[in-house]
């Protein structure tokens, strides 16, 4: 009996190289997936691929935040408390509405973060609040983070990943005959493709989505636009400058968010002027 790649003979049995079918059906299923799971993102109009309902995302949306609440130290009464629910209910008011059933907590810690779950939860780090530096700056965060939740990017990003892992099988079925050495040549190449020509763009993009997003909705709520570039050059200098090259981040640079922020600020502007009168 001869060994496993080798024929009767003792030689290497020859191997036929690339499947097509498996990356044929992959296509296919793409295209179907693609067209039966679309959404529309609000504000931007965007088209998007999400499969799952509103219902789920925020029923994970909601055990995510009690655990987070359950961890941390969650101030109950405070300038700080105050401050951060009277912006969060603005936004609410002026944000297109999902049916969220709104919660604003404030987490003492040195984190400078603030996040919003699917079911409009919000949390603000109290580590934020010095670089947002004043109310049109808090605003400009947690705006931001709303858009998150109400563009449904959480719920983007899990059908993207979804859809890498099932390249991933297909492209390991295609190339199942070629060389050992080689498929591990062509399964790095798809995952470095993957997570920078794929993942890594979108993640880009969505936040992109949310500055803009955030500075209507803090502009329609009459707090003043013109502080969100500002908040970013601060959040720039918070950070010292650090981190990888955009091309490599989850996020624009500073650099390119301020950009875009101010290229936007006109419409931001007139917006506020419509909505309030100044």
């Amino acid at each position: 009996m001869s060994p496993a790649g080798y024929d009767p003979y003792g030689q290497p049995r020859s191997r036929r190289g690339f499947k097509l079918l498996p990356v044929l059906l992959f296509g296919l299923y793409i295209a179907y997936y693609y067209f039966t799971n679309q959404q529309t993102v609000p504000l931007t109009g965007r088209k998007q691929l999400v499969d799952i309902s509103r219902e789920q995302e925020a029923s994970l949306g909601y055990q995510s935040y009690k655990q987070v609440l359950m961890q941390e130290n969650v101030l109950r009464a405070g300038p700080h408390v105050d401050l951060v629910k009277s912006i969060g209910q603005r936004l609410a008011k002026v944000a297109e509405d999902p049916g969220f059933e709104w919660e604003f907590n404030v987490i003492q810690s040195d984190q400078v973060n603030a996040f919003c779950l699917p079911g409009g939860k919000v949390a603000v780090y109290t580590g934020i609040i010095p670089v947002a530096k004043n109310e049109n700056g808090l605003a400009a965060v947690m705006g931001h983070e709303i858009a998150h939740a109400i563009a449904r990017h959480g719920a983007e990003r899990m059908a993207h990943q979804k859809l890498v892992q099932l390249g991933t099988l297909a492209a390991g079925v295609a190339i199942s005959e070629m060389d050992p050495a080689q498929q591990r040549m062509v399964m790095g190449a798809f995952g470095v493709g993957a997570q920078f020509g794929v993942l890594l763009p979108f993640s880009r993009d969505h936040e992109s989505e949310a500055d803009y997003m955030g500075l209507i909705y803090a502009a329609r709520a009459c707090f003043d636009p013109r502080e969100a570039p500002q908040l970013w050059e601060r959040m720039g200098q918070a950070s010292g400058g650090r981190g990888p090259a955009e091309w490599q981040s989850t996020h624009p640079s500073h650099e390119t968010r301020i950009r875009q922020l101010n290229e936007w600020m006109p419409e931001a502007l007139e917006v506020r002027k419509k909505s309030c009168g100044q």
